[in-house]
């Protein structure tokens, strides 16, 4: 048997390791945050009883500390993990699981930024709610049956007279309703199915709207405009009337005449499409003609004498050309390159070689770009005009002349001598 000090080491282990844990226990205690606390204010709080959770999105973060009922609100005071911030605008809801089962006080929303619920807060009858009872339930419709029953809206008779006239309107038009009904469903359906549709023209309009909107003063000045114009078409209306029965009355003429002269206009239409194509064709002789004459005509006002009644001028229609120039500048300028004569060719090229006075269409028959006209003289270095029908002495390297050469027509023809 054991002695009496080993009956006393195992209660005094056990009571030591007793005292050890609550010292560990008070430590801890000690050293934990303690809960936020927060206060509601609720109409009624039916099934809210001390211990009850208290939850946010539906997971519980404290409990229910006391249920005090205060006149016509119920004060309800709740603690919750400090861990948890609660938005300081957060609205207190008493949510039923069921029908039956205790329910639980939701702090809405979620906290997710901003100023944080103070501890010991107040939650105000303005931001609580509590759910509606079967007994509510009972009562509403209760009152409403009263409203509607002999001693309320159909104490004369009348809720009864609207169901008799309802019937009687819907006797016998059971197919039509449903046709209607049907009717509505399928333009709701094409409604919903062209609703993009529907709500683009809605925008457009919208923006058609909001540019008239903008072009507003636009808009006033054009209608000002019109309505000027309809006021001075209404001021001369008989003038209108009138040139519109003149109008008429040439039409229905001209129709006449054109159908009785329809050969003949055809012909004119002809002629004068030849006419055209003549005309395109001398196109850059009418432009020349168009060009020269006004100087012509300038030149022909300088040379009248109104003193003798005559025209003074001293002509020299050939300037520093001589008569085979101007043939040859006149083929050159009516006919195609191709059917120029070769001594027209020749003569170019001697003039061109000699440094002496030409034509642009000479120049164009050698391919050269037109030049400055000329204005009779010979310039420094080339040898003087000759006058037409003067041989042209040939020059040798180092300006010595060698032969006589005629850069005439006549000359041309004849040959070299």
């Amino acid at each position: 048997m054991p002695g009496p000090i080993q009956r006393w080491r195992r209660p005094l282990a056990a009571a030591t390791v007793l005292l050890t844990a609550v010292a560990v226990g008070v430590v801890l205690w000690r050293h934990e945050a303690p809960q936020r606390r927060v206060v509601a204010y609720f109409t009624k709080a039916v099934g809210v009883y001390p211990g009850s959770d208290v939850r946010v999105l539906g997971v519980r973060v404290g409990e229910v500390e006391s249920v005090t009922p205060q006149g016509r609100t119920v004060r309800v005071a709740m603690r919750y993990d400090p861990e948890v911030d609660i938005p300081a605008d957060a609205q207190a809801v008493i949510v039923p699981p069921s029908v039956v089962s205790d329910r639980y006080v939701q702090l809405t929303p979620a906290f997710t930024g901003g100023p944080v619920l103070a501890d010991g807060a107040e939650i105000t009858l303005a931001r609580t709610a509590a759910p509606m009872e079967i007994d509510d339930i009972y009562q509403a419709l209760d009152e409403f049956n009263r409203t509607l029953g002999p001693e309320g809206a159909n104490a004369d008779g009348a809720l009864s007279g609207l169901v008799a006239t309802g019937r009687a309107n819907l006797e016998g038009n059971g197919a039509n309703l449903h046709d209607t009904l049907d009717g509505l469903s399928r333009a709701l359906t094409t409604l919903s199915d062209g609703r993009g549709d529907l709500f683009g023209s809605v925008a457009n309009l919208q923006r058609f709207t909001t540019a008239l909107a903008s072009s507003d003063q636009q808009v006033r000045g054009f209608n000002q405009q019109l309505a000027d114009v309809a006021g001075q078409l209404a001021g001369e209306k008989e003038e209108l009337a009138a040139a519109l029965r003149n109008l008429a009355a040439a039409l229905a003429e001209v129709t006449t005449f054109v159908k009785q002269n329809r050969a003949a206009l055809t012909d004119n239409v002809a002629g004068l499409a030849d006419v055209t194509r003549v005309l395109v064709r001398q196109q850059q002789a009418l432009i020349d003609i168009l060009d020269v004459t006004p100087l012509a005509v300038s030149n022909l006002s300088l040379a009248y004498n109104p003193r003798s009644g005559t025209l003074d001028t001293r002509d020299n229609a050939l300037g520093p050309y001589d008569p085979a120039t101007f043939v040859c500048s006149l083929m050159a300028g009516q006919l195609p390159a191709s059917e120029v004569p070769a001594k027209c060719t020749a003569l170019a090229q001697t003039l061109h070689s000699r440094g002496l006075p030409m034509t642009d269409q000479l120049r164009k028959l050698i391919k050269l770009p037109p030049g400055a006209p000329a204005t009779g003289g010979s310039s420094p270095g080339n040898p003087p005009i000759s006058s037409p029908g003067a041989p042209i002495p040939d020059e040798a390297p180092g300006g010595l002349p060698t032969t006589t050469s005629d850069p005439t027509l006549g000359g041309i023809l004849r040959g070299p001598a």
